[in-house]
């Protein structure tokens, strides 16, 4: 097992990559995210684990250039869920939402690695519609087991009306 890279953080926000020995900036950071590197950032002098709001600040400086990928409107969304009590529960959906999207990417690319036959598009309309089949179904099972009122789920997802 690859042991985590340690990226220490220092107080005039310099960031050392043990590994190198040398420092870095967010840009290598965000590298080793895309190259799949497992990394921690920790403060130089507590030791306290800095990595989530190291990859915010990435987030922040990527939406700030070119194109966004979040709107105001998602962003808005995600803020109204902290304090809710669906809280931890939107950043699971959130994660395994992204998982299949990755998955789905991924087999994408693999059938049109093997177009054989096929027109791209035809190929494509066959992905895409599976794909919302698939995703529906996930929606289904995840929402279908979540109940507001706080009633218990039924089989198959459904909940009790009051």
């Amino acid at each position: 097992m690859a042991q985590v890279r340690i990226i220490k953080k220092y107080p005039n926000r310099r960031l050392y990559d043990t590994e190198i020995s040398s420092y870095i900036t967010l840009e290598d950071v965000r590298q080793l995210i895309v190259d799949g590197e497992e990394f921690q950032v920790r403060d130089a002098k507590t030791g306290e684990d800095l990595t989530r709001s190291v990859l915010l600040q990435i987030i922040a400086e990527h939406e700030q250039d070119g194109q966004p990928m979040l709107s105001t409107q998602l962003l808005s969304q995600i803020i109204r869920f902290y304090g809710d009590s669906l809280q931890g529960f939107m950043g699971s959906y959130l994660e395994r939402s992204m998982e299949m999207f990755l998955e789905q990417q991924q087999q994408f690319r693999s059938q049109l690695n093997s177009l054989i036959g096929q027109t791209p598009w035809a190929m494509l309309n066959q992905i895409t519609e599976r794909n919302m089949d698939l995703w529906k179904d996930f929606q289904k099972g995840l929402l279908g087991s979540i109940d507001p009122e706080g009633n218990k789920p039924r089989q198959g997802g459904r909940t009790r009306s009051r």
